[in-house]
């Protein structure tokens, strides 16, 4: 055990998060979610003690800040290796690059978020508007506060389920746990705290981005796949109906040697498909990040 030892919860903290520095800030965030949360449970169960004696039996219980941080680093990598999907083969060509994605499943599992965005999205717009519409209603009356704390909450988790999608889905890690808030705080309080968050202003930022981001992912991404599936099994179409095929509604008469080439430019586009999903993924996959993460390594 290295450094000086704690002699409050924010001090084990501070250290804690100074071991944890340069570490992914989701994982920053559910390391002092977990410490606060036994450090006050702790407390609790020796009220009559100095704190400065409980946190140092903690630390030579439950560890150090540093060593506490390395078991985070272990366990973080453990995880990583079990949760990740099988690396693309390497393509040394341009061409080989580009088909490579054929075989990649995060950018099938990108495309699928698209296709689900549309539904989260109405769900999370809906969700801020409502709850914000009660809770500024409900404030002449006695239940008021109790169903703003009980609204910001609530909405803390959806985020966390959000953010579960996000982690599976994209492959970018989103926290476990939220940011820690101490219930023996009152109500008042604890509202000032979470509305005084800025993580709690980007998460409502982001709930309501959804609903216009999930109309464009979901558009473009049922577009491309009528139309590059209509194209690749253009030939098949054309045996059952004569020689024609539907295309933006009308019916066009395509001549049977010109079938395999609308083939071709089918499965194509599903490789650009591929390629716009992967990239749209990594790009919104880095916006949550953004808004659902609070950094805690610059605190």
């Amino acid at each position: 055990m290295t450094g000086n030892i704690p002699k409050s919860i924010e001090d084990y903290l501070n250290q804690l998060r100074a071991a944890l520095a340069g570490e992914d800030p989701a994982l920053i965030q559910d390391a002092l979610y977990d410490a606060e949360e036994y450090l006050r449970a702790e407390l609790a169960a020796n009220a009559g003690r100095p704190q400065s004696e409980v946190i140092a039996d903690i630390v030579r219980s439950y560890g150090a800040p540093e060593e506490v941080a390395e078991v985070y680093r272990q366990q973080e990598a453990t995880v990583k290796k079990a949760l990740q999907t099988p690396p693309p083969i390497p393509r040394e060509s341009a061409l080989g690059r580009f088909f490579g994605v054929l075989s990649d499943p995060r950018a099938y599992a990108a495309l699928f978020y698209m296709l689900l965005s549309l539904a989260t999205g109405i769900v999370y717009f809906t969700w801020s508007v409502t709850g914000w519409g009660l809770s500024l209603g409900f404030m002449i009356l006695i239940i008021g506060i109790p169903f703003l704390l009980l609204f910001l909450g609530a909405t803390r988790l959806l985020s966390l389920l959000e953010g579960r999608i996000v982690e599976v889905m994209l492959g970018v890690r989103m926290p476990r746990r939220p940011v820690y808030q101490a219930q023996d705080n009152g109500l008042l309080s604890r509202i000032g705290d979470m509305l005084s968050d800025l993580r709690t202003w980007a998460t409502f930022v982001y709930m309501l981005a959804m609903l216009p981001l999930g109309i464009a992912y979901f558009t473009i991404a049922v577009t491309g796949l009528s139309t590059t599936l209509s194209l690749l099994f253009a030939p098949i179409w054309s045996l059952f109906d004569g020689g024609h095929i539907w295309w933006d509604g009308d019916i066009v008469q395509v001549h049977w040697w010109w079938t395999p080439l609308l083939s071709v430019l089918g499965f194509i586009g599903i490789v650009l498909l591929l390629h716009l999903a992967r990239g749209i993924g990594y790009l919104h996959g880095q916006l949550a990040k953004v808004l659902l993460v609070r950094v805690e390594a610059d605190s």
